[in-house]
């Protein structure tokens, strides 16, 4: 179906509304925000940033590629939540935190096993409390997949997810095209970037192991794609036996007919990572998706307002999709 979002009208086309918050938004995470450290079964780490309220439901937070809890989207959801009811608590990807993880595997849009490490660990701390998620582009398909995976097992009263690469290979291929060109472009450089510093830090922390697993990737600079970059670095650190086969098995339109748990699904048809090709039709989602698509939105954009002034539709519209799902309720 389709949303009620309109643009804003000085920022009505989807580069506008990609660039705009991604470049121009300058939102700090809330002062009471408090970090935790959570140490992983295969001996490395997780931080985590907590808005807290122990008397209010919980709703976890995962980031898009390149992002943190720091992210503007993030930070914005950190603020507006508890004025609708909710805590939350930031997962950052492993070296998304502002400091290198301690071994060569990195995050990736189908990694699930960290999520459900944090779901087990939350369940484990807080056994009847009302649990949540919200993911953001690599988060949002994150989050599908594992709610895919889990099936009737995921303990969440609600999700939603934000402008989810539902086909990697079909977003691969966008990124080749035209204007997205330049977000392919700017993507890699960081891409590239992080692995440069992680095998730097790896030598410094006396990991030469995990170092050589990077080094043996080789040259990454003559890298000019998503599936270049995907074939030669995820899938061989990752266990994939190349690009395809990670975007195939990682791809979380197929998780779709799957979920249990009440999920908002937003898109925008104009969005630059993708093209309408991603969108599921009505038979490939379950009873609990509910999908909404807008015309204009961008990339995690969705910026609306008055005037010149901007407000960001996805705080509210995701605050009152769990405010209108009673917690413990479940299809």
């Amino acid at each position: 179906m389709h949303n009620a979002f309109r643009p804003a009208w000085w920022l009505n086309g989807p580069h506008l509304q990609t660039i705009y918050p991604a470049l121009l938004r300058r939102t700090a995470p809330p002062a009471a925000i408090r970090r935790e450290r959570l140490e992983t079964p295969d001996g490395d780490f997780l931080d985590i940033d907590w808005c807290e309220d122990e008397t209010k439901p919980l709703v976890i937070l995962l980031h898009g590629l390149a992002g943190s809890s720091r992210s503007g989207y993030i930070a914005g959801l950190q603020h507006s939540l508890p004025s609708q009811g909710f805590a939350s608590v930031a997962l950052n990807f492993r070296g998304c935190s502002g400091e290198m993880n301690r071994l060569a595997r990195c995050y990736h849009s189908g990694e699930t096993e960290d999520i459900g490490f944090l779901h087990r660990e939350l369940r484990r701390r807080f056994p009847r409390r009302p649990l949540a998620a919200i993911g953001f582009s690599l988060g949002g398909n994150v989050l599908l997949k594992w709610l895919g995976e889990q099936g009737t097992d995921a303990d969440l009263f609600a999700a939603a997810a934000v402008s989810v690469p539902l086909v990697l290979s079909e977003c691969a291929d966008k990124l080749d095209r035209g204007f997205s060109r330049i977000y392919r472009d700017y993507l890699l450089r960081e891409l590239k970037q992080y692995m440069q510093i992680k095998q730097r830090h790896l030598l410094a922390i006396g990991r030469d192991d995990q170092a050589e697993r990077i080094r043996q990737l080789g040259d990454l600079r003559p890298i000019r794609s998503f599936w270049q970059y995907d074939d030669r670095v995820v899938a061989r650190l990752h266990g994939f036996a190349d690009a395809a086969d990670y975007y195939r098995r990682s791809s979380s339109r197929q998780f779709l007919p799957l979920i249990r748990v009440p999920t908002l699904l937003l898109q925008a048809k104009d969005d630059p990572f993708m093209t309408e090709r991603v969108l599921p039709s009505p038979a490939e989602l379950s009873a609990a998706v509910h999908l909404e698509i807008s015309n204009g939105g961008g990339h995690v954009g969705f910026v609306g307002g008055s005037g010149f002034r901007s407000s960001y539709w996805v705080e509210e519209r995701v605050g009152k999709f769990l405010q209108n799902i009673p917690p413990g309720f479940n299809i």
